[in-house]
């Protein structure tokens, strides 16, 4: 199955009619990541009737309100929902103790817990691991402490070839290390490769967020060749001074770091509200990098 990405909220600070403040569904080999929470992701995800009971962690960029206004409520919710399940919250130095107030606070009595796991913003490392992917973060050029996230799917396991796992008689026990890469010797001693038993994994798959920052060319080989590259594109080039003194970009900007990085497909977020109509901002990425798509409120994504 292909990954999939939700956009619940892609505009800025102030939401609109057509975008909700900033936060994002990945759906990867049967599991869920929230990337940021602004105010409104639950009812989003009310409106497209999402199931998240697949949702562990939730990382969190930076500590503006529109990409965490959310969380309290979503937290609330969560418990009123009787969720058993431990929820990991990883985030910039200083998230453990703005939200353990107010999960005190409103929420008394959680029927599961909240783990928060902190991260220097300023260092690309990994800060988190399963068994089906890693998850780096990226430093970012922003006003306050600001991480985007580099998620790496994990190699798959390799297809078995039925026919020849028949005919040499492999036993059901051994069939896991044979998908994992190891060969297969007979009762008689003979050595039969791993490649007549099994066909190539599908191929993984590798996704880079990075919102909210001014044009930063430091990211570009942390995020090289990515198969989707989500990168904010808050202003038109036309307001370029303004994206310079807020610490933002345009979406020519984010084009060019696409270009650069020779991801495999741009999408573009985080609007200012004062584009009702944001065909300026796709033509302009386009422009540059012609794989360019607008991220839209409740759209879903595949690659």
């Amino acid at each position: 199955m292909p990954a999939k990405l939700i956009i619940l909220g892609a505009g800025s600070a102030l939401p609109t009619r057509s975008n909700f403040p900033t936060s994002q569904l990945l759906e990867l080999r049967d599991k869920q990541y929230m990337i940021d929470c602004g105010e409104g992701t639950q009812i989003r995800m009310r409106q497209m009737g999402l199931k998240i009971n697949r949702l562990g962690h939730i990382f969190i960029s930076h500590l503006h309100g529109d990409h965490c206004f959310g969380l309290i409520g979503l937290i609330s919710s969560f418990g009123m929902l009787n969720r058993t399940a431990d929820l990991y919250i990883h985030g910039p130095f200083g998230i453990t103790k703005l939200f353990e107030s107010q999960i005190a606070f409103f929420c008394e009595n959680l029927p599961y817990k909240v783990i928060f796991e902190e991260f220097d913003t300023r260092s690309n490392v990994m800060i988190f691991e399963d068994r089906s992917v890693t998850v780096f973060s990226i430093p970012l050029k922003h006003r306050v402490p600001c991480s985007g996230f580099l998620f790496n799917e994990k190699a798959r396991d390799r297809h078995i070839n039925r026919e020849m796992i028949n005919f040499y008689k492999v036993p059901v026990a051994q069939l896991n290390l044979i998908k994992a890469g190891a060969d297969f010797i007979t009762p008689d001693g003979e050595l039969v490769p791993n490649e007549r038993l099994t066909t190539a994994a599908d191929k993984t798959v590798s996704y880079a967020y990075c919102s909210d920052t001014a044009y930063h060319e430091k990211v570009i080989p942390i995020i090289k060749g990515v198969d989707l590259l989500y990168h904010e594109a808050t202003f038109a080039e036309s307001e370029k001074v303004r994206a310079k003194s807020t610490m933002h970009s345009t979406a020519t900007q984010a084009a060019t770091i696409a270009l650069k990085a020779d991801v495999g497909k741009l999408l573009i977020g985080h609007f200012s509200a004062r584009y009702a109509d944001q065909q300026l901002l796709l033509d302009e990425a386009k422009s540059v990098y012609s794989n360019t798509l607008l991220a839209q409120d409740m759209c879903l994504y595949e690659f």
